[in-house]
This record gives C-alpha cells, sequence and structure tokens, in this order.
C-alpha cells in the first residue's frame, strides 16, 4: 500500500513540476539541456562523417569485420542505456541549484551558497551515478542470462521487461539524492530512504526514462532539403520533431523540480535544520 501511495505521489508531483515552472516563469532552465543535446548530436554526427567501415572481402576479414561490429554495437547499447546517466552528471550543477531553488518557493527556506559545499555535491552527484551504473548493469546481465538460457528470444521474455523497472528505480536514485543530501543524510542513508520510498523513486526516474526514449530525429530540424517538393511535409515533420526535442531535452528540468516537490510532499523540507528561513521571500525568488 504504500509503494503505490508513493508511486502516486511521485507521479502527481510532476504535474505540479509543470504547474511551478509556469508560475515562475522557469523557461530559460528548458533551454540548456535542449543546448546540449543539439551539441552532443552535432560531436556524433562529425565522428559519423569521419568514420569509414571497410567492406570485408575474405574470411579472415569477415571474422574481424564480425567482432568489430559486434563491439560497435556493444558500445551504443551502453551509450543509449547510460545517456540518461551522462545527462544527470553533466547538469549536475544546474540540477543542484534548481532543486535548491525549488524548495525556496515550497518552504521559504534557503540554504547559503557555499562554493566547497556545491563541489562537494557535484562530486556525491557523480559518486551516486557511477554506483547505479555498476548495479545496474549488474542486474541487466543477470536477467539477460536468465533470459538468453530461458528463451529463444531474450527481449521477448516477461523477465526482460524487469530491467525497465530497475533503470526507473536507478535513474530516479539519482535525482532524489540531491535532496537527501541538502538533508545531509550520508550515502548509506540516502540508499536505505531510497529503498524504503521505491515507488516514489520509480516513479521520478520512470517519467524521466521515457520522457527521453520519445523517437526525437533532430536531423528533421536541419534538413530542408525537401521543402520545395513536400512543403507541408517537411514543416510537419520539423513541427513533431520539435516538440519531441524540447520533450527529451526538458526531461531532467522536470525531474529534479518534480523530485523536489515530491520530497515535501513526504518529509516537509521546511524542518531541515541546514536551512536558514528567508527574510523577504518575494525578493529571494526574484
Amino acid at each position: 500500500m504504500r509503494f503505490f501511495k508513493n508511486l502516486l505521489f511521485g507521479f502527481k508531483s510532476y504535474i505540479k513540476a509543470v504547474r511551478l515552472i509556469v508560475e515562475q516563469k522557469w523557461y530559460w532552465y528548458l533551454t540548456i539541456p535542449a543546448v546540449l543535446m543539439l551539441i552532443i548530436y552535432k560531436l556524433g554526427e562529425m565522428v559519423q562523417q569521419h568514420y569509414v567501415v571497410n567492406r570485408a572481402e575474405n574470411m579472415n576479414e569477415i571474422v574481424w569485420y564480425i567482432i568489430h561490429v559486434t563491439i560497435e554495437i556493444l558500445i551504443a547499447v551502453l551509450l543509449m542505456k547510460f545517456a540518461k546517466y551522462l545527462v544527470v552528471i553533466i547538469l549536475s550543477p544546474l540540477l543542484s541549484s534548481l532543486s535548491m531553488k525549488t524548495e525556496r518557493v515550497l518552504t521559504g527556506k534557503t540554504y547559503p551558497f557555499n562554493l566547497k559545499q556545491l563541489i562537494q555535491d557535484i562530486k556525491r552527484a557523480m559518486k551516486i551515478v557511477v554506483r547505479n551504473i555498476m548495479w545496474e548493469t549488474l542486474f541487466v546481465i543477470i536477467i539477460f542470462t536468465v533470459a538468453y538460457l530461458g528463451w529463444e528470444d531474450p527481449a521477448s521474455s516477461p523477465i526482460f521487461y524487469l530491467t525497465y523497472a530497475i533503470g526507473f528505480y536507478y535513474y530516479g536514485f539519482g535525482f532524489l539524492d540531491y535532496i537527501n543530501e541538502r538533508r545531509r543524510l550520508d550515502m548509506d542513508e540516502s540508499i536505505t530512504f531510497v529503498r524504503d520510498h521505491r515507488g516514489l523513486t520509480i516513479a521520478i526516474g520512470s517519467i524521466y526514462s521515457l520522457m527521453l526514449l520519445v523517437p526525437v530525429d533532430l536531423g528533421a530540424l536541419f534538413d530542408w532539403s525537401n521543402f520545395g517538393n513536400d512543403a507541408l511535409g517537411t514543416i510537419s515533420n520539423f513541427m513533431l520533431n520539435l516538440l519531441l526535442w524540447i520533450s527529451a531535452s526538458a526531461a531532467p528540468i522536470f525531474a529534479i523540480i518534480a523530485a523536489t516537490i515530491a520530497m515535501h510532499d513526504i518529509v516537509d523540507l521546511s524542518t531541515n535544520e541546514y536551512s536558514k528561513k528567508i527574510n523577504n521571500l518575494e525578493e529571494e525568488i526574484r
């Protein structure tokens, strides 16, 4: 029962996050991950343009080609799987700051700026991400092994879908730990808290993950070569992928705000003894 209650808290917090962004006019925060996403896309495009694979012509070359392609596929899977973690690492200073700003609006309390503490927060976020990657990888390997032994097509096995739930859990963990750190919970205490609130953790991680999984084609934003032949189709494709791009890039912003709101609903962040009351809340928010 508690699991589903926390799960509902997590899902509702995303609705509240949208309202808060609109109320506080925090739209510009959405542009930062959007620009980051474009930079990553352009870098990948540059690498692809300079990468050439020679065609295999004999058995020896065929063997090495298969090995080469296999390694490529493995690397691609890992990059796709952990891209969500990479976003959290790169954006950790922004996410930490936005979480504190959200808490100020919710509680009227703030935390004195401390550069040393900010650096420690970023280091801790990276440690949590590395830890989560290692545990998720271990569980995924176990699940794939069992699925491979029991089913001809491992991806079609029922237990394969556990990999998504595990991913949701660890993605949500990364966002909730920003708040747990401000509550001065050490890593072991944060791990215990997250385990006790699995429903909330999975809810936060699931929406974040699903927003990043939208099939956006960033190339459509730059390719207008067919405009003369099909202007309406080109514009429609552009608008569709623009909306999907905005949705995907906004995922970490919504997730950190939603995580902070949900944590406040559960533990009442205004009671945190390490924060201080703001004398003039309206001036502080501005």
